[in-house]
């Protein structure tokens, strides 16, 4: 019998609770990577019709978000963060190249911060990457892919600053 949705917000609200800090997200991550190859999991929370961005669930009392994303083609992303929180990218299918970055000169309120790129590596199925605040990361996409993200709080209308790599 695959996982459920409910078991696995469960699992990640009593890791969070005993530890929100990165040693706790590392272990958010890790059980992560056990749904990201069931089929019936993945078949009930990424099923065909599934929006690029859809909350699955929202926890009330820690603020973390599990979310759904299916992008149906190419899709480049510049480099970015996740503002005040964290983030977790989890592969389902599809492969998604993900760059890191470090910044070269800070970002502000209406000016763009400097990059440079640090590495490159591929996210494939059953594979998933924690950022913790203020990494710096970019996804790019050839084709069609599926990821479960968990975000450490809804990043719906949080503004974030920019960045342009030199």
């Amino acid at each position: 019998m695959g996982q459920t949705l409910e078991q696995l917000a469960t699992d990640f609200h009593a890791i969070l609770s005993a530890d929100p800090g990165p040693a706790g997200r590392a272990r958010v991550r890790d059980r992560l990577v056990e749904v990201l190859t069931d089929a019936n999991f993945l078949a009930a929370n990424l099923a065909d019709g599934t929006p690029e961005r859809k909350l699955l669930h929202e926890d009330p009392e820690l603020g973390f978000c599990i979310l759904a994303h299916a992008y149906e083609g190419a899709r480049e992303s510049a480099p970015h963060d996740h503002g005040p929180s964290w983030a977790i990218y989890g592969q389902a299918a599809g492969e998604t190249e993900m760059t890191e970055w470090a910044v070269v000169e800070p970002a502000a309120v209406g000016k763009a911060g400097k990059v440079r790129k640090i590495e490159t590596y591929t996210l494939a199925p059953g594979d998933a990457h924690l950022y913790n605040e203020g990494e710096l990361h970019s996804p790019r996409r050839s084709g069609a892919t599926r990821l479960i993200r968990i975000e450490g709080a809804n990043m719906d209308g949080v503004q974030r600053l920019a960045y342009e790599p030199v």
